[in-house]
């Protein structure tokens, strides 16, 4: 009965120690359904001032910045992180539920990781949708985060060079989702796990160092 007894709290002690929390960043906190919006944006990054710098994974650096190349203002994720480590910049409002977002990125550098992509349906730091593309790797991904978890839905292969400028888009009306790159659609399906409205916001992982422009997102009504 003891052995059973400890080996009872062993496993609650464990469960206790997966458990993942939010961050308590301005992105973590829920918005009300009142809060989505049903207009057109397109963000420039001329400054950062409505986004929220957040990770998944065991915290490490944060350094999202705007920097000028070519003559115009762009943001930059230029930290060199490694593991399993997610660098977010996040949109603090408004939210969105059915909707189509799209970037340009470029990749710069990372020896473990390059690129970057998209989240949406964002409800905190540990429980988001992603897109993202890796020259690296030449593939096209679709993940969900489920309390600090990725989970790999969907990949394909892609051919994007780093230092080149890539256009990923993503529409999701309901649970349907298209996921595109330069505006060839790779990724078509279907996903019941985030159904309500959320923030969206840009991603990488571990060293990837990338840039960020002309974040555009339409609603679909």
């Amino acid at each position: 009965m003891n052995i059973v007894i400890l080996l009872t709290a062993i496993t609650s002690l464990a469960s206790c120690m997966r458990t993942v929390e939010a961050d308590n960043q301005i992105s973590s906190i829920p918005m009300v359904e009142s809060q989505i919006i049903t207009s057109d944006t397109t963000i420039s990054f001329e400054d950062i001032k409505n986004f929220t710098p957040s990770f998944t994974g065991k915290k490490q650096t944060l350094n999202w910045q705007i920097v000028s190349t070519e003559g115009n203002n762009v943001v930059a994720q230029t930290a060199k992180n490694e593991g399993d480590y997610f660098n977010l910049l996040v949109l603090n409002n408004p939210i969105y539920k059915d909707l189509s977002l799209s970037v340009k990125i470029k990749a710069l550098a990372g020896t473990e990781d390059q690129g970057g992509g998209l989240v949406w349906r964002y409800i905190d730091n540990n429980n988001y949708y992603i897109a993202r593309c890796n020259p690296l790797e030449n593939n096209f991904r679709f993940y969900k985060v489920v309390n600090g978890n990725r989970k790999q839905l969907k990949s394909v292969d892609c051919t994007i060079k780093s230092g080149e400028w890539f256009i990923i888009s993503i529409s999701i009306i309901g649970n349907k989702i298209t996921c595109s790159l330069n505006d060839n659609k790779m990724i078509e399906t279907t996903d019941d796990t985030y159904t309500n409205a959320g923030r969206v916001g840009l991603w990488t992982k571990a060293d990837a160092q990338s840039q960020f422009d002309d974040l555009k997102i339409q609603s679909i009504k």
